[in-house]
């Protein structure tokens, strides 16, 4: 009688698993980024690892940096473009392996994320995972869909289950997809952004679990409402497939609209509300920013019951 159990472990055993880089860019978190780290050195992955932790704007934390078998953390300064999307892209140019991912710093990976992740790719360039959202006592789980993950999708809903910390890819394919880019406004929708070029350079495997546990509230970017918008404009000059697509501009028209509400703009509000809703009359951005913009409530409300929902606006 076959043994399953020591079938497994004979096929984990011969099976080539490429080295993996995970590069967390961080700034002012040590706390988080240590859950983060740990959670990446700790996988069942049996290839190696190494974590490569980029320092933006803040100083280099040594103390952080290991070595083990196939384990290791390598910690260093940003050096080109001050923000997250500098960050990303001096992790990624320092890389010694296969395969790359990101993690952001408050985030933690689940103990068999590469192992179950990186057998699947199986000559994808790219792969995402689902996540479990958690926000203060409420936790959603999200988990992207195979068949829905075409560029169509992703421009129309950005398809928040495909979140950037659960992202591997091979390290060769950047010259097809490029680097993060370092020209967005504060790097406002950087993994957006990336993920679009992702989708037109190849399909994306999607591993249908949730492998990630994604902290919300914590982002830097939460209520930069100015920042936002500058990155909304520099994506639709740069990205002619939002103006091929109706509900892809109505989206991103509506969430300029929402955050000139929450910043007191209430014409260019109403303006932008009225040219999503022209676009797409489904766009709820288009009714949503109106009413922030009229003081019927209030964009923060607004943000926080779409976040116990595992939404964002």
């Amino acid at each position: 009688m076959v043994d399953m159990d020591e079938m497994t472990s004979k096929e984990t055993q011969e099976r080539q698993w490429p080295a993996v880089t995970a590069v967390v860019a961080t700034r002012d978190r040590l706390e988080l980024l240590r859950r983060a780290v740990d959670a990446i050195i700790g996988q069942t992955y049996p290839g190696e690892i190494e974590c490569v932790v980029v320092f933006d704007q803040s100083p280099v934390e040594e103390s952080f940096a290991m070595e083990a078998e196939r384990r290791s953390v390598r910690v260093m300064s940003n050096t080109r473009t001050p923000g997250l999307a500098g960050a990303r892209n001096t992790g990624v140019l320092a890389a010694r392996g296969e395969l790359v991912a990101f993690c952001d710093d408050d985030d933690r990976w689940e103990p068999n994320k590469l192992e179950r992740q990186v057998p699947a790719m199986d000559g994808f360039p790219v792969s995402v995972t689902g996540i479990v959202i958690e926000y203060g006592d409420h936790e959603n789980v999200r988990v992207p869909r195979q068949a829905e993950f075409t560029l169509e999708n992703l421009v129309r809903s950005r398809i928040m289950a495909a979140h950037p910390s659960s992202v591997v890819f091979r390290r060769d394919a950047v010259e097809g997809i490029g680097l993060v880019d370092e020209e967005l406004p504060g790097s406002y929708g950087e993994d957006f952004d990336w993920m679009i070029r992702a989708l037109q350079y190849g399909p994306v495997k999607v591993v249908e679990e949730p492998l990630v546990r994604v902290t919300w509230g914590q982002s830097m970017f939460a209520q930069k409402w100015q920042t936002i918008i500058e990155a909304i404009d520099y994506g639709l000059r740069k990205h002619r497939v939002f103006h091929e697509d109706k509900r892809a501009l109505a989206r991103l028209l509506g969430r300029r609209a929402f955050a000139n509400a929450a910043l007191g703009n209430r014409r260019e509000a109403m303006r932008d509300a009225w040219q999503a809703f022209r676009a797409s009359p489904a766009e709820r951005r288009a009714y949503l920013a109106p009413a922030v913009a009229s003081g019927l409530v209030s964009a923060e409300t607004l943000m926080r019951m779409a976040h116990r929902r595992g939404r964002g606006i």
